[in-house]
């Protein structure tokens, strides 16, 4: 098992390699699908992000709401194809590390390549479990969007398997 800090240096990226186990602390941002279209759509009219995304982790995740006493309430990955679209525009951006579940694109992939990213997978039907790491959360922006507003996580031992590493290792392949 290996841990890791977010934001991610160059060094823990690198040495991250398809199937390693790991244990992240640090801080991630949250971002789902409507809040992936909205930051594309920025982009797509030359203005700046809401937040600055490079060196950065983001979790693709809306959790539940919070019990009393509890920083989020059970927050389970979302299945990481649904941004695919986006992903290449923000890993261009400098985003280093994505969190979620599933297998990624091609266009997707060869991006996590060329930018020396990696793809963190967070277990599917865990989301109580991975409540438990993290420690607080920040609304960062786009409230309107409830669950799917992006916010800012730390995160404290958060249990994740290594999909796709910067050179382009796949535990989706064999």
């Amino acid at each position: 098992m290996k841990k890791i800090t977010f934001p991610i240096s160059e060094e823990q990226l690198m040495d991250l390699k398809a199937g390693d186990r790991v244990l992240a602390s640090g801080y991630l941002y949250t971002a789902r699908d409507a809040a992936h279209k909205r930051m594309y759509e920025l982009l797509q009219k030359g203005e700046p992000l809401p937040v600055d995304i490079s060196g950065q982790t983001i979790y693709y995740v809306g959790a539940a709401p919070a019990k009393p006493g509890c920083a989020v309430g059970p927050c389970g990955p979302t299945s990481s194809y649904r941004m695919d679209k986006y992903a290449p525009s923000l890993l261009d951006l400098g985003l280093k590390v994505m969190i979620g579940k599933g297998m990624r694109s091609d266009e997707v992939i060869n991006s996590i390549i060329k930018n020396k990213a990696v793809y963190l997978i967070a277990i599917g039907g865990a989301a109580a479990l991975i409540a438990k790491s993290i420690k607080k959360s920040e609304l960062i922006c786009y409230e309107d969007l409830g669950t799917e507003a992006i916010y800012r996580y730390e995160v404290e031992d958060m249990p994740l398997i290594v999909g796709i590493d910067s050179i382009g290792g796949n535990v989706y392949v064999r």
